[in-house]
This record gives C-alpha cells, sequence and structure tokens, in this order.
C-alpha cells in the first residue's frame, strides 16, 4: 500500500496543531500556573488566532511540500514559523495589556514548538525511511536527458533514499549508456511504469518537450521540468515570481535586506566605538611615535580603495613600508618585501596595522567584518582574468574577512601562483556574501584576533 501524499501532507498538518495546542497549553501552565491559566478565558482566542497563523504561514513557506527538501531547509522554515507565533503573541499581549503573558510565556512556548516539531520531523523521516526500505511509498521516476543536468537529479535522488524516489533510468536522443531506456520518443513505452517525469533535456525540440508533456497529463503522471540554469546560479539561488511570471534570482544576497543591514552596521557601530575607546584612545600615539623614530613620513598610510557599489573611499593604515615615488604601476607587497619596514612587519605580523580602519568603519565605508577592500590599481590588475570581483562589491568591505581567516591574505611573486590565490580569495569572498549570517561574523571576528595573538597573520 502505498501512503498517499496528500493524506501525509494533511496528517502532518493536523499533528503539528495538536503539538503546537500542547505547546501553548504547556507554556501557559508553566509560565503561571493551571488554575490562573483556566480563569483566563481570551487565552483561547490567541490560540486560536495562533493556529490560524500557522496553518497561512505554512503554506506560504511550502513547509509541507518537504519531500524534495532536506532537513536543514526544513529547519530554517520551522524558525521562521517560530518567530511569526511569537511576534503574534507579542502583539496580542501588546493589544490586551494582560500581565499573564510574561516573557517566559514566550519562551517557553517557542522552545516547545522547536522541540517537539522538530522531533515530530524526525519521526516522519525515520517512519517513511523504514516504510520505503520495505517498498512502500516508493514513486518511480523517469528522468528525460541523460546529459550532465539529468544526471546531477539521478544522482541526488539515489544518494537521498528519503525522498521517496527511485530512478527507473533516462531516455535520450543522444546517449547510449546502459541506464538510458530509449529516445524520447519511446516516452509512452515506460509512462505506465512511472509515476513521476523530470524533463532535464534543454536540448530537445520544443515538440518534443511538449508531447512528453502531453502524454504524461494524459496518463496522471506528474511531470517537472528542471531549468539547465545551474552552471550560471550559485548555490544560494532564489526562486520566486513577478506577477505571475517565475524568476530564477541567480544568487541570494541576505545582506540585500534592511534588517540584516541594520543588525550589521549597529553591530559596527558599537564595536568600532568600544575599539577606538578602550584601544586607538592609548595606542595611536604609541604607534605614531614608534613609526616616526622608525622611518621618515606619515604616521598613516591612505590610499584609495573600492567599496560597496564600486564606490571608492579613502582607507586608512598605519604606513609599514617606506615613502615610494609616486607609479601608476600597482606591485603587489609580497612577504619579505624590500620596502616594508622593521616597525611595519611587526604591525603586518600581528595586523596592527590595520586598526585604523575602525574610522573607516565609524565613517560608514566599511565594516568590521566583508570581503578585503581593494586598491583601485590591484583591482583594474585583476578584473582582467577573475569576471566575479565586482561581486565582491555587492557588500561593505571589512577590516578582516572569511578569506583573511583561511591564511589567504596578501600576493604571491609568482604571477602564476598569485593568480590561483586571488582566484581562490574571491571565492571566499563570494561565499562569505550568499552566506553571511551575524553568528558567522562573531565567528571571523573570533578567529581574526586568535590569529592576530599567535602572530599567524600577513598584512596586505
Amino acid at each position: 500500500m502505498i501512503v498517499n501524499e496528500k493524506s501525509l501532507k494533511n496528517i502532518k498538518i493536523f499533528t503539528d496543531l495538536l503539538l503546537l495546542n500542547l505547546s501553548f497549553i504547556l507554556a501557559g501552565i508553566l509560565a503561571q500556573s493551571l488554575e490562573l491559566f483556566l480563569t483566563k478565558s481570551f487565552l483561547f482566542i490567541l490560540l486560536f488566532i495562533l493556529n490560524l497563523i500557522w496553518i497561512f504561514v505554512a503554506n506560504s513557506l511550502n513547509f509541507y511540500n518537504d519531500h524534495l527538501k532536506l532537513f536543514a531547509f526544513q529547519l530554517t522554515s520551522l524558525l521562521k514559523l517560530i518567530v511569526f507565533q511569537a511576534i503574534t503573541s507579542i502583539l496580542f499581549i501588546f493589544i490586551v495589556k494582560e500581565g499573564f503573558f510574561t516573557r517566559n510565556f514566550i519562551l517557553l512556548y517557542s522552545f516547545f514548538l522547536l522541540i517537539l516539531l522538530s522531533l515530530r520531523h524526525i519521526f516522519f523521516k525515520k517512519v517513511m525511511t523504514i516504510l520505503r526500505k520495505k517498498g512502500k511509498s516508493i514513486k518511480k521516476v523517469l528522468i528525460i536527458g541523460g546529459g550532465k543536468v539529468g544526471r546531477e537529479m539521478g544522482n541526488l535522488i539515489s544518494a537521498n533514499p528519503d525522498f521517496g524516489y527511485i530512478v527507473l533510468g533516462y531516455l535520450d536522443n543522444y546517449s547510449s549508456d546502459p541506464d538510458v531506456l530509449g529516445t524520447l520518443d519511446q516516452i509512452n513505452e515506460f509512462i505506465p511504469s512511472v509515476n513521476e517525469v523530470f524533463i532535464s533535456n534543454s536540448d530537445a525540440p520544443t515538440e518534443s518537450i511538449d508531447t512528453i508533456v502531453k502524454t504524461c497529463n494524459k496518463n496522471a503522471v506528474g511531470v517537472h521540468i528542471i531549468p539547465d540554469y545551474f552552471r550560471f546560479v550559485s548555490k544560494k539561488f532564489q526562486i520566486s515570481t513577478l506577477g505571475n511570471i517565475p524568476v530564477i534570482s541567480v544568487r541570494s544576497i541576505p545582506l540585500e535586506e534592511f534588517q540584516w543591514r541594520f543588525v550589521k552596521r549597529t553591530f559596527d557601530v558599537i564595536t568600532s566605538i568600544l575599539a577606538t575607546v578602550l584601544i586607538l584612545s592609548w595606542l595611536i600615539p604609541v604607534v605614531a611615535l614608534i613609526i616616526k623614530l622608525n622611518s621618515k613620513g606619515p604616521i598613516c598610510f591612505k590610499q584609495k580603495r573600492i567599496g560597496r557599489h564600486n564606490r571608492t573611499f579613502i582607507c586608512y593604515k598605519f604606513r609599514t613600508m617606506f615613502i615610494a615615488p609616486d607609479s601608476d604601476k600597482f606591485i603587489p607587497v609580497s612577504e619579505n618585501d624590500s620596502r616594508i619596514t622593521s616597525v611595519g612587519k611587526f604591525l603586518r605580523k600581528f595586523n596592527l596595522d590595520e586598526l585604523p580602519q575602525f574610522i573607516n568603519v565609524l565613517k560608514g565605508d566599511m565594516s568590521v567584518v566583508g570581503p578585503r577592500p581593494h586598491a583601485v590599481l590591484y583591482n583594474e590588475q585583476y578584473k582582467e582574468f577573475i569576471e566575479e570581483i565586482r561581486l565582491r562589491n555587492l557588500v561593505k568591505p571589512g577590516i578582516s574577512g572569511w578569506a583573511q581567516i583561511h591564511g589567504l591574505r596578501g600576493d604571491d611573486p609568482n604571477p602564476v601562483k598569485n593568480e590561483q590565490l586571488i582566484i581562490k580569495r574571491i571565492e571566499f569572498d563570494i561565499w562569505y556574501i550568499e552566506n553571511w549570517s551575524f553568528t558567522l561574523d562573531l565567528q571571523i571576528i573570533f578567529l581574526t584576533i586568535w590569529r592576530a595573538i599567535k602572530g599567524d597573520a600577513t598584512g596586505k
């Protein structure tokens, strides 16, 4: 007996609503007392609203269409649902002005929801895995197209048996691999044996795709089209709609959202003020005196660098090199560079030369964490062989970044090795931009401080 997908979805919804109500009651009792809880009849108005909010938001997030979602994606959606529940409860508290609803209630309710619904998800996954090992609740899949996209889908399904799919084979006009069952024109022969069809062959004639879709519809077989755009999109792509037209965004940038930019900027300002008051206020005079005694020239080195949206700004650093004549040619600074002063070597070793950039952070040109800002000439030189270099400028540059804590700093005198280093560094910068989170910034700050203490950093 194959479990009907719609029935399974309804069971999940019903179970989650039961757990939601249980979480609410447990939180209400533990926050105050059972006797007080039962006397507050309007509590159940909030409970009714929370049930409706859950159903509405869960449908909006496609929370129950999880047969092709990994647990990490489900957990993210669950956290969003819990946030909506907490916000609804807080608004209700504010409107009714009821002292019963304490912070403990909100925290307990959110905690119980997270634990109980995570356990429900795990339990259902385990049950479905057991059923599928017994050959139940399995859908047979036919993949149209034996090329790279089709193979990627086939490998994904094979590697994740909890999806509930098994690949019957491929149809392809140009491949003779053993698992290719036939050509696209033979679709009618295999349709009776499958439950779902995935179309991945973007090279197939439009007429052939039309025929396959009509054949699937005629036989009530589910049909899905896989867009052959993965070579363009990042792993953080986003699917949305513009009106009624589906749109695939090549990459999703968390810091494009106002609330996250606000969080990051607030943290930057607070951190920079603390650094200025507690460290720079006494360190700058000390370092300034040492630099002046060591070599002729200004205390700070000022350089035009590329910031967010390709805007240039003046970046501040403690001077670590001898004064050289102005030149239009960019010469990368390498380890043991003869232009570096003895004091400069010490400052670079412990990353102390970067500290004046907290002033850049306060001015809004930089962030505490982000891709390191490139000098204008540097950017011009490397954009010739690195097409994605301007993607770094989608966010503010930082004093330290994801690439830097992985040792991808400075330059190599060997042109070939230097090009490989730059490409790797930009890959790390783009990964940071696509995967930004506040906790990731904290992790980078901690590791930057740790590497500086160890003297394990090289300046640039």
